[in-house]
């Protein structure tokens, strides 16, 4: 997957704006990070809410259902982890 910059500096609270692949189609995402708590919207028609573990993992917690890939994507732009 691609992206279009992140202004935002990975692990830190607040609002985090990239581009990715959804669905064949680069659309734009942006993630508001508040504790363990992410809430996703995917070119203002797909949300989702994730949720962080102390053990790195992530969990969907409520939403349109995202693929595994995009959910590791996020993680990777807003927290600055892989896997």
């Amino acid at each position: 997957m691609t992206n279009t910059e992140n202004k935002t500096t990975a692990g830190t609270e607040g609002v985090h704006e990239f581009s990715m692949q959804y669905g064949g189609r680069e659309l734009a995402c942006r993630v508001v990070k508040e504790g363990d708590k992410l809430r996703v919207s995917i070119d203002n028609t797909l949300f989702a809410e994730l949720e962080t573990h102390w053990d790195g993992t992530i969990t969907q917690v409520s939403g349109n259902t995202l693929p595994e890939s995009n959910i590791e994507f996020i993680k990777k732009q807003v927290l600055g982890q892989d896997k």
